[in-house]
Parts: structure tokens; sequence; C-alpha cells
């Protein structure tokens, strides 16, 4: 059975320049996310299942 393709909403007036100011301040913060720390619980959840 096919699923309903939905519209896509469009953002418009106020909503469109708070987004485009959100989205502009997202890509200018440089700081990257440290995930060592899952990567190390990961990686510890691997080898305990042996798949590591």
């Amino acid at each position: 059975m096919a699923l309903e393709i939905k519209a896509i909403p469009t953002l418009r007036g106020k909503e469109a320049e708070r987004f485009v100011k959100a989205a502009d301040k997202a890509y200018q913060n440089k700081r990257k996310t440290d995930f060592s720390k899952q990567v190390q619980i990961a990686r510890a959840i691997l080898r305990k299942a042996n798949m590591l």
C-alpha cells in the first residue's frame, strides 16, 4: 500500500527570516562536538559482544 505524499510546509515572512538567522548562526558556530566518550563506550560494547 502506498503512502500519501504530504505537502512540505513553506516558511514565509518573519518565520522565514527567523529560520534563516538561526541557520546562519548555527553555520557560523565552528565549535566541534566531541564524541570521543561515546565512541569509547560503543567500542567497549562491541568488544564485549566480540564484534570488534
